[in-house]
């Protein structure tokens, strides 16, 4: 009667008997579990459909449920189809999946790459060189160079803003046209060292010449820089100590022969080994004021800690040795003494003697602690200033000594017992021993490199980070050169838009836009960016010297400035 109701009703029959037998064999493992999971909808019937199907998708009127991830993160089941299918729309769905799908067109973006550049030897010739390097590798002279592009660019130096460079390239071919060949340039280098050997040999020949005429007719040249540095500080001190040990060593070394005393012979080495080290230390501190050369870039300021140590094994080999054997040959030989009277004297005159050098050292060290701001122990301890730290000690053992000599002496008199004047050579020689570690030990952690105060440290590092292009510093190292210079260095972190920002502040924007605009291939691009990219490595580097002269503006004590760029 109603033969399409009776066709519906049938189909719904074998699709939920269909359905049920799908359900009943499904498998629970969850990798299976994936092949039935979209449902298609026609009216109220409902299919499973496996993913093997890809032409199901392409149904406008089929609609799709799929589980999307929310911003929230929370999962929910949305449409992706709007429309469905009723009755009457059915039939068309066999002759839909018969047709061919319609595919779009594939549109491929193509991105436009440079050329990667091979950079090999040729490259370097766009390297800059200095005149002064142009004229000694090629041989060329000074107006050579004036037919060549000039260049001007940043300077290193402290005392100019920019120097005139020269593009390599130039250079070699100027070469080659003036002498024809590398051959025949090769010869002239060859010759010119051959000259430049002999006319070493004959500056030296005549200053030898000119030092034995001077030293016949009597130098006038005015004092040099070497001689002042005795008249004032650490040098005044030192000429001090040498002539008022070398008296005392003279006069107790005469005591000794007149009187036998261990004690005697102890303090009389003890004065000769005081001479020798303070004359060892005037050496250094003419060497270390020498100005610095290209074997030598930063100066010879650890002479004075070399020659102080040297001074400290010297006092422990000759001093603290020969008193200890001499007080150990006193005790295995004891010997009758003579009277002491004299010695006694030479005692008082070397105490008095002694303790006003002593006093100079101490107000020389006083002063140089208020300079630096530290306190004296702290000064003497870190050995700040090597030779007058020598000089103090010294003076302090001798004093020392003298005192240590002079009761042990007293001793052998009242109780006419030499033995006592053995152990005061062995007391003598163990005050040495002592004076002698310290110098040793102060001055070998002095020449192994060693830091600045932490006080400084963090006001440079403050200092450093309180500018707006520097984002953090990292690895900073201040190492203390001797003679108050200090070289300091860090690894900076620069903030790259405050440069970038700062070679904006100096570009005409018009322009910059006009150029912009007029970019239209990769060639050009690539010359714009490598335009503005120099320009803003030199900006890079003009920050680099601004920060380097604000340090030593702010730290006159600080000679060499490293900053690593990160």
């Amino acid at each position: 009667m109603f033969p399409g109701l009776a066709a519906a009703v049938a189909a719904h029959r074998c699709s939920w008997a269909a359905l049920c037998r799908l359900r009943r064999s499904r498998p629970e493992a969850s990798g299976r579990s994936q092949e039935w999971k979209n449902l298609m909808t026609f009216g109220s019937f409902t299919y499973v459909v496996r993913n093997n199907h890809p032409h199901i998708y392409t149904l406008s009127q089929v609609k799709l449920y799929s589980t999307n991830v929310q911003k929230e993160g929370q999962g929910s089941q949305t449409p992706r189809g709007e429309k469905i299918p009723s009755f009457n729309q059915t039939e068309t769905i066999g002759a839909e999946l018969k047709a061919p799908l319609k595919q779009d067109p594939l549109q491929v973006r193509v991105k436009a790459v440079l050329k990667k550049r091979e950079y090999g030897s040729k490259y370097t010739k766009n390297n800059f060189i200095t005149g002064v390097r142009a004229i000694n590798e090629f041989c060329l002279k000074s107006s050579d160079l004036e037919q060549l592009r000039k260049i001007r660019r940043r300077s290193p130096h402290d005392d100019t803003d920019s120097f005139t460079v020269f593009l390599r390239s130039d250079v070699e071919a100027k070469a080659l046209e003036v002498w024809g060949s590398l051959e025949a340039l090769a010869r002239e280098k060859k010759l010119r060292r051959e000259a430049e050997i002999e006319y070493r040999e004959r500056l030296f020949r005549n200053q030898k010449i000119l030092r034995e005429y001077g030293d016949f007719l009597g130098n006038t040249k005015p004092r040099s820089r070497t001689a002042s540095v005795f008249l004032k500080g650490p040098g005044k001190v030192v000429m001090v100590a040498i002539c008022i040990n070398g008296l005392n060593c003279f006069f107790k070394f005469l005591a000794w022969i007149y009187t036998g005393s261990a004690s005697m012979f102890s303090e009389a080495i003890h004065s000769l080994s005081d001479t020798c080290n303070q004359g060892l230390l005037a050496l250094g501190i003419s060497k270390s004021v020498q100005t610095p050369d290209p074997s030598h870039p930063y100066g010879f300021s650890n002479m004075r800690y070399i020659v102080s140590l040297i001074s400290g094994v010297g006092i422990f080999m000759m001093g603290a040795g020969l008193s200890w054997y001499h007080g150990v040959m006193g005790l295995l030989h004891p010997q009758p003494m003579e009277s002491l009277l004299w010695a006694y004297c030479i005692l008082a005159g070397s105490l008095v003697s002694e303790g006003a050098t002593l006093l100079v050292a101490i107000n020389e060290l006083r002063r140089s602690a208020q300079a630096k701001g530290t306190s004296f122990y702290k000064y003497v301890m870190e050995s700040r200033d090597p030779s007058t730290n020598v000089v103090l000690l010294e003076d302090t053992a001798a004093v020392l000594g003298v005192i240590i000599a002079a009761t042990c002496m007293g001793l052998t008199s009242i109780t006419g017992n030499p033995l006592y004047d053995s152990l005061g050579s062995l007391g003598v020689g163990t005050l040495l021993g002592m004076v002698s570690t310290f110098l040793i030990y102060t001055n070998t952690e002095a020449l192994l490199g060693r830091s600045i105060q932490p006080e400084q440290v963090q006001r440079l590092t403050e200092l450093l980070e309180s500018d707006p292009s520097v984002r953090a510093i990292h690895d900073v190292k201040a190492t203390d050169l001797g003679l108050g210079k200090v070289r300091f260095k860090a690894e900076v972190d620069f903030d790259g838009r405050v440069v970038t920002r700062s070679y904006l502040e100096k570009q005409d924007f018009d322009q910059m836009l006009q150029e912009i605009q007029e970019v239209k291939t990769p060639e050009q691009l690539e010359a714009f960016m490598l335009k503005h990219g120099e320009n803003i490595i030199d900006t890079l580097g003009a920050e680099v010297d601004r920060l380097e002269k604000e340090l030593k503006k702010r730290n006159p004590e600080i000679r060499h400035v490293d900053l690593e760029i990160l």
